[in-house]
């Protein structure tokens, strides 16, 4: 099994700095047992608390991280968290594949112009892709 998938980039993630009152909406890179990567505008500091939101699943994934570490990327930052909480860290994993989904999802309407539902999407993503995504203990951990 593989050990690494390529991962949409296109999902937004909603960051917020704990104590300030303004959201960044960022570009989410990957998600791993213990945390998850996006691409920024600005770096982060190493230790700080933010809260992290992805609005594209309902209910929206709402949880508190740590940043761990952030590197500068082109003209970005891609910046890497722990989740601070053990269910939050599965809850993302499910996130993620629901990401793929709905990438896959506009991807087929960019190329093909069809215009697929999310349970459409899904059978056809899991078809195509489902034995390509690592099961927890294959995934790397930040």
């Amino acid at each position: 099994m593989r050990k690494y998938i390529r991962h949409p980039a296109d999902i937004p993630i909603e960051t917020k700095v704990k104590l300030v009152s303004k959201s960044i909406t960022e570009n989410l890179r990957n998600v791993s047992l213990g945390g998850l990567a996006f691409y920024g505008e600005d770096p982060y500091e190493t230790g700080q608390m933010i809260s992290i939101r992805i609005p594209l699943v309902q209910p929206a994934f709402e949880a508190s991280a740590q940043v761990v570490w952030c590197y500068p990327n082109e003209a970005k930052y891609e910046i890497g968290v722990k989740l601070l909480d053990q269910d939050d860290a599965y809850h993302a994993r499910m996130v993620e594949q629901v990401c793929h989904i709905e990438h896959y999802k506009r991807e087929i309407y960019r190329k093909e112009g069809r215009v697929l539902n999310g349970q459409e999407a899904a059978i056809e993503w899991i078809e195509k892709f489902g034995n390509t995504f690592p099961v927890i203990h294959d995934v790397e951990i930040l």
